[in-house]
Protein backbone atom coordinates (compact mmCIF):
# COMPACT_ATOMS: atom_id res chain seq x y z
CA UNK A 1 0.00 0.00 0.00
CA UNK A 2 2.70 2.28 0.93
CA UNK A 3 4.75 1.58 -2.63
CA UNK A 4 1.25 2.10 -4.49
CA UNK A 5 0.54 5.46 -2.83
CA UNK A 6 4.21 6.69 -2.22
CA UNK A 7 3.90 7.33 1.27
CA UNK A 8 6.59 6.15 3.99
CA UNK A 9 6.04 3.26 6.20
CA UNK A 10 5.92 5.54 9.02
CA UNK A 11 4.26 8.14 7.92
CA UNK A 12 1.53 5.88 7.50
CA UNK A 13 2.07 4.50 10.89
CA UNK A 14 1.70 8.03 12.43
CA UNK A 15 -1.61 9.02 10.41
CA UNK A 16 -3.14 5.30 11.43
CA UNK A 17 -2.16 5.90 15.06
CA UNK A 18 -4.11 9.43 14.83
CA UNK A 19 -7.01 8.29 12.60
CA UNK A 20 -7.62 4.24 14.09
CA UNK A 21 -5.39 3.79 16.78
CA UNK A 22 -6.75 0.35 17.95
CA UNK A 23 -5.91 -1.21 13.93
CA UNK A 24 -2.22 0.98 14.49
CA UNK A 25 -1.54 -0.96 18.14
CA UNK A 26 -3.07 -4.42 16.26
CA UNK A 27 -0.32 -3.49 13.25
CA UNK A 28 2.41 -2.71 15.61
CA UNK A 29 2.16 -5.82 17.81
CA UNK A 30 2.16 -7.60 14.44
CA UNK A 31 5.35 -6.33 13.68
CA UNK A 32 7.10 -6.58 16.68
CA UNK A 33 6.14 -10.46 17.16
CA UNK A 34 7.54 -10.88 13.45
CA UNK A 35 10.37 -9.92 14.26
CA UNK A 36 10.73 -11.25 17.94
CA UNK A 37 10.26 -14.57 15.65
CA UNK A 38 12.29 -14.39 13.01
CA UNK A 39 15.01 -13.81 15.17
CA UNK A 40 13.79 -16.92 17.19
CA UNK A 41 12.99 -14.90 20.42
CA UNK A 42 16.83 -13.96 20.66
CA UNK A 43 16.23 -10.11 20.41
CA UNK A 44 15.58 -8.31 23.42
CA UNK A 45 13.66 -5.16 23.45
CA UNK A 46 16.37 -2.75 22.16
CA UNK A 47 17.28 -5.10 19.44
CA UNK A 48 13.85 -5.08 18.43
CA UNK A 49 13.34 -1.78 18.02
CA UNK A 50 16.14 -0.85 15.98
CA UNK A 51 14.85 -3.63 13.78
CA UNK A 52 11.55 -1.81 13.70
CA UNK A 53 12.80 1.45 12.80
CA UNK A 54 15.46 -0.09 10.10
CA UNK A 55 11.99 -1.57 8.71
CA UNK A 56 10.85 2.37 8.65
CA UNK A 57 8.39 1.93 11.57
CA UNK A 58 8.28 5.30 13.95
CA UNK A 59 8.00 3.98 17.50
CA UNK A 60 10.56 4.19 20.75
CA UNK A 61 12.37 1.42 22.93
CA UNK A 62 9.39 2.29 25.73
CA UNK A 63 6.54 0.98 23.44
CA UNK A 64 8.53 -1.75 22.35
CA UNK A 65 9.39 -2.57 25.87
CA UNK A 66 5.55 -2.28 27.13
CA UNK A 67 4.05 -4.41 24.06
CA UNK A 68 6.52 -6.91 24.44
CA UNK A 69 6.22 -7.37 28.07
CA UNK A 70 2.21 -7.38 27.47
CA UNK A 71 2.23 -10.36 25.47
CA UNK A 72 5.36 -12.12 26.84
CA UNK A 73 7.49 -12.13 24.15
CA UNK A 74 10.61 -11.25 26.15
CA UNK A 75 14.11 -12.62 25.42
CA UNK A 76 14.65 -15.69 26.78
CA UNK A 77 17.10 -15.69 29.42
CA UNK A 78 20.16 -16.50 30.27
CA UNK A 79 21.85 -19.71 32.84
CA UNK A 80 24.41 -19.33 34.85
CA UNK A 81 27.55 -19.44 33.09
CA UNK A 82 30.63 -22.10 34.14
CA UNK A 83 34.37 -21.20 33.41
CA UNK A 84 36.75 -24.10 31.84
CA UNK A 85 39.52 -22.13 31.86
CA UNK A 86 42.71 -24.43 33.42
CA UNK A 87 45.90 -21.93 33.79
CA UNK A 88 47.32 -24.37 36.59
CA UNK A 89 50.11 -25.68 33.81
CA UNK A 90 54.02 -25.00 33.60
CA UNK A 91 53.71 -24.02 30.07
CA UNK A 92 55.14 -20.72 28.87
CA UNK A 93 52.58 -17.87 28.84
CA UNK A 94 52.39 -14.81 26.99
CA UNK A 95 51.92 -11.08 27.75
CA UNK A 96 49.15 -9.29 27.47
CA UNK A 97 49.11 -6.91 23.90
CA UNK A 98 45.03 -6.88 23.63
CA UNK A 99 44.20 -4.58 26.25
CA UNK A 100 47.07 -2.28 24.46
CA UNK A 101 46.05 -2.49 21.20
CA UNK A 102 43.74 0.34 19.86
CA UNK A 103 42.15 -1.57 16.37
CA UNK A 104 41.39 -0.15 13.06
CA UNK A 105 40.65 -2.82 10.81
CA UNK A 106 39.86 -6.47 10.35
CA UNK A 107 42.31 -9.10 10.62
CA UNK A 108 44.45 -7.08 13.67
CA UNK A 109 42.98 -8.91 16.47
CA UNK A 110 41.68 -12.14 16.99
CA UNK A 111 40.46 -13.43 20.45
CA UNK A 112 40.03 -16.64 21.52
CA UNK A 113 37.59 -18.81 24.27
CA UNK A 114 36.22 -22.10 25.44
CA UNK A 115 32.81 -22.90 26.36
CA UNK A 116 31.08 -25.44 27.98
CA UNK A 117 27.86 -26.96 26.38
CA UNK A 118 25.82 -29.59 28.46
CA UNK A 119 23.78 -32.17 26.07
CA UNK A 120 21.04 -35.11 27.63
CA UNK A 121 24.02 -37.46 28.52
CA UNK A 122 26.89 -35.67 28.56
CA UNK A 123 29.12 -32.38 28.04
CA UNK A 124 30.78 -31.11 25.11
CA UNK A 125 33.12 -28.03 24.33
CA UNK A 126 33.01 -25.42 21.94
CA UNK A 127 35.89 -23.10 20.93
CA UNK A 128 35.32 -19.85 19.31
CA UNK A 129 38.09 -17.48 17.25
CA UNK A 130 36.45 -13.83 16.94
CA UNK A 131 37.55 -11.23 14.66
CA UNK A 132 38.01 -8.48 17.13
CA UNK A 133 37.28 -5.08 15.38
CA UNK A 134 34.30 -6.99 13.65
CA UNK A 135 33.15 -9.54 16.26
CA UNK A 136 32.43 -11.77 13.17
CA UNK A 137 33.36 -15.46 14.14
CA UNK A 138 35.85 -16.68 11.93
CA UNK A 139 36.64 -19.98 13.65
CA UNK A 140 35.38 -22.53 15.26
CA UNK A 141 34.84 -26.64 16.93
CA UNK A 142 33.65 -29.14 19.04
CA UNK A 143 34.85 -31.62 21.32
CA UNK A 144 33.97 -34.28 23.72
CA UNK A 145 36.96 -33.14 25.45
CA UNK A 146 39.39 -30.47 26.46
CA UNK A 147 41.84 -31.63 24.81
CA UNK A 148 44.04 -28.96 22.57
CA UNK A 149 43.30 -30.51 19.05
CA UNK A 150 40.09 -28.81 19.18
CA UNK A 151 40.88 -25.01 19.98
CA UNK A 152 44.21 -25.80 17.50
CA UNK A 153 40.91 -27.21 14.61
CA UNK A 154 39.27 -24.17 15.35
CA UNK A 155 41.84 -21.59 14.84
CA UNK A 156 43.46 -23.11 11.65
CA UNK A 157 39.37 -22.72 10.05
CA UNK A 158 39.73 -19.42 11.03
CA UNK A 159 43.15 -19.06 9.41
CA UNK A 160 41.55 -20.77 5.99
CA UNK A 161 38.68 -18.43 6.33
CA UNK A 162 40.85 -15.27 6.69
CA UNK A 163 44.25 -15.75 5.32
CA UNK A 164 45.57 -13.10 7.82
CA UNK A 165 48.64 -11.15 6.69
CA UNK A 166 51.74 -11.41 9.49
CA UNK A 167 51.64 -9.59 12.27
CA UNK A 168 48.17 -10.56 13.30
CA UNK A 169 47.39 -10.39 17.40
CA UNK A 170 46.05 -13.64 18.47
CA UNK A 171 44.60 -13.03 22.33
CA UNK A 172 43.09 -15.60 24.92
CA UNK A 173 43.51 -16.76 28.23
CA UNK A 174 46.24 -18.74 30.26
CA UNK A 175 44.47 -21.98 29.44
CA UNK A 176 46.40 -25.42 28.55
CA UNK A 177 45.30 -25.76 25.70
CA UNK A 178 46.26 -22.25 24.22
CA UNK A 179 49.42 -22.56 25.65
CA UNK A 180 50.42 -25.61 24.53
CA UNK A 181 53.25 -26.51 22.03
CA UNK A 182 50.70 -27.30 19.34
CA UNK A 183 49.20 -23.98 19.48
CA UNK A 184 52.22 -22.05 19.75
CA UNK A 185 53.93 -23.69 16.62
CA UNK A 186 50.59 -23.08 14.42
CA UNK A 187 50.97 -19.01 15.73
CA UNK A 188 54.53 -19.38 14.95
CA UNK A 189 54.10 -20.61 11.42
CA UNK A 190 51.27 -18.36 10.21
CA UNK A 191 53.41 -15.27 11.99
CA UNK A 192 51.01 -14.57 14.74
CA UNK A 193 52.07 -12.58 17.54
CA UNK A 194 50.55 -13.97 21.20
CA UNK A 195 48.89 -12.20 23.82
CA UNK A 196 46.67 -13.85 26.63
CA UNK A 197 45.04 -12.54 30.15
CA UNK A 198 46.46 -11.66 33.19
CA UNK A 199 45.47 -14.17 35.68
CA UNK A 200 41.93 -14.23 37.07
CA UNK A 201 41.13 -11.22 35.05
CA UNK A 202 38.17 -12.23 32.48
CA UNK A 203 37.19 -9.03 31.44
CA UNK A 204 40.75 -8.99 29.21
CA UNK A 205 38.66 -11.58 26.90
CA UNK A 206 35.13 -9.51 26.63
CA UNK A 207 34.32 -9.60 23.44
CA UNK A 208 34.69 -13.81 23.53
CA UNK A 209 32.89 -13.86 26.61
CA UNK A 210 29.91 -11.58 25.20
CA UNK A 211 30.02 -13.91 21.95
CA UNK A 212 30.10 -16.64 24.56
CA UNK A 213 26.62 -14.71 26.85
CA UNK A 214 24.43 -14.45 23.45
CA UNK A 215 25.05 -18.22 22.37
CA UNK A 216 23.77 -19.93 25.57
CA UNK A 217 21.16 -17.60 25.62
CA UNK A 218 19.80 -17.31 22.02
CA UNK A 219 20.80 -20.61 21.02
CA UNK A 220 22.04 -23.50 23.72
CA UNK A 221 19.72 -22.65 26.41
CA UNK A 222 16.54 -22.13 24.15
CA UNK A 223 17.42 -25.73 22.59
CA UNK A 224 17.38 -29.17 22.94
CA UNK A 225 19.92 -31.41 21.21
CA UNK A 226 19.62 -34.99 20.39
CA UNK A 227 23.48 -35.64 20.08
CA UNK A 228 26.57 -33.73 19.57
CA UNK A 229 25.91 -34.36 14.98
CA UNK A 230 22.38 -32.23 16.13
CA UNK A 231 24.24 -29.50 17.92
CA UNK A 232 27.00 -29.03 15.56
CA UNK A 233 24.25 -28.61 12.82
CA UNK A 234 22.32 -25.99 15.18
CA UNK A 235 25.81 -24.21 16.08
CA UNK A 236 26.85 -23.93 12.39
CA UNK A 237 23.51 -22.61 11.45
CA UNK A 238 23.39 -20.04 14.36
CA UNK A 239 26.98 -18.67 13.69
CA UNK A 240 27.37 -18.83 10.02
CA UNK A 241 23.54 -18.06 9.01
CA UNK A 242 22.80 -16.02 12.17
CA UNK A 243 25.38 -14.47 14.16
CA UNK A 244 27.45 -13.58 11.73
CA UNK A 245 24.91 -12.54 9.04
CA UNK A 246 21.97 -11.28 10.31
CA UNK A 247 21.99 -10.44 14.57
CA UNK A 248 22.56 -6.68 14.99
CA UNK A 249 25.82 -5.86 17.25
CA UNK A 250 24.82 -2.52 19.34
CA UNK A 251 29.14 -2.14 19.64
CA UNK A 252 28.76 -2.10 15.92
CA UNK A 253 26.31 0.29 15.26
CA UNK A 254 23.52 -2.16 15.44
CA UNK A 255 24.64 -3.89 11.93
CA UNK A 256 25.59 -7.58 11.76
CA UNK A 257 29.22 -7.76 11.62
CA UNK A 258 28.81 -9.26 8.06
CA UNK A 259 27.68 -5.92 6.98
CA UNK A 260 29.86 -4.15 9.42
CA UNK A 261 32.71 -5.89 7.14
CA UNK A 262 31.13 -4.32 4.01
CA UNK A 263 30.90 -0.90 5.04
CA UNK A 264 34.70 -1.20 5.90
CA UNK A 265 35.31 -2.32 2.31
CA UNK A 266 33.59 0.85 1.21
CA UNK A 267 35.86 2.90 2.80
CA UNK A 268 39.27 3.77 2.52
CA UNK A 269 42.43 1.67 3.31
CA UNK A 270 42.25 1.50 7.22
CA UNK A 271 45.44 3.03 9.07
CA UNK A 272 47.25 0.37 11.15
CA UNK A 273 46.72 -0.18 15.18
CA UNK A 274 48.76 0.97 17.11
CA UNK A 275 49.75 0.17 20.65
CA UNK A 276 48.80 2.35 23.55
CA UNK A 277 52.11 2.31 26.18
CA UNK A 278 52.53 3.78 29.45
CA UNK A 279 55.86 3.57 29.36
CA UNK A 280 56.99 5.69 26.38
CA UNK A 281 55.93 6.28 23.06
CA UNK A 282 54.22 4.10 20.59
CA UNK A 283 56.40 2.42 18.09
CA UNK A 284 55.94 3.03 14.16
CA UNK A 285 57.28 -0.44 13.31
CA UNK A 286 54.96 -2.80 11.27
CA UNK A 287 53.96 -6.11 12.37
CA UNK A 288 52.53 -6.50 9.67
CA UNK A 289 50.01 -5.01 7.28
CA UNK A 290 47.83 -3.74 9.89
CA UNK A 291 49.67 -4.32 12.69
CA UNK A 292 52.06 -2.33 15.06
CA UNK A 293 53.94 -3.33 17.60
CA UNK A 294 54.70 -1.36 20.99
CA UNK A 295 57.69 0.26 21.96
CA UNK A 296 60.22 -2.17 24.53
CA UNK A 297 57.77 -3.62 27.59
CA UNK A 298 59.17 -4.35 30.86
CA UNK A 299 57.99 -7.79 31.03
CA UNK A 300 59.42 -9.28 27.53
CA UNK A 301 56.67 -11.58 25.66
CA UNK A 302 58.31 -15.20 25.54
CA UNK A 303 56.60 -15.67 22.00
CA UNK A 304 57.86 -12.74 20.27
CA UNK A 305 61.33 -13.82 19.64
CA UNK A 306 60.89 -14.14 16.12
CA UNK A 307 59.77 -10.50 15.86
CA UNK A 308 62.62 -7.79 16.22
CA UNK A 309 61.48 -4.91 18.29
CA UNK A 310 63.81 -1.77 18.00
CA UNK A 311 65.53 -0.97 21.44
Amino acid sequence: MCQISGASRAGYYRSLAEEQPEREQMLMRAAIQQVVLEHRRRYGYRRVTRELQARGLAVNHKRVLRLMREDNLLAVQPREFVVTTDSNHSLEVAVNLAQRLNLSGINQLWVADITYIQLWREFVYLAVVLDGFSRKVVGWALSRSLSSRFTVAALEMAIAERQPAPGLVHHSDRGVQYACKEYAVLLEQHHMVASMSRPGNPYDNARCESFMRTLKREEINASTYRDLEDLRANIAVFIEQYYNQKRLHSALGYLSPRDFEQTLENQQTPKAATMICSFGKTSTRLLGPGTQTPSPAPDPNPRLDTVEIPS
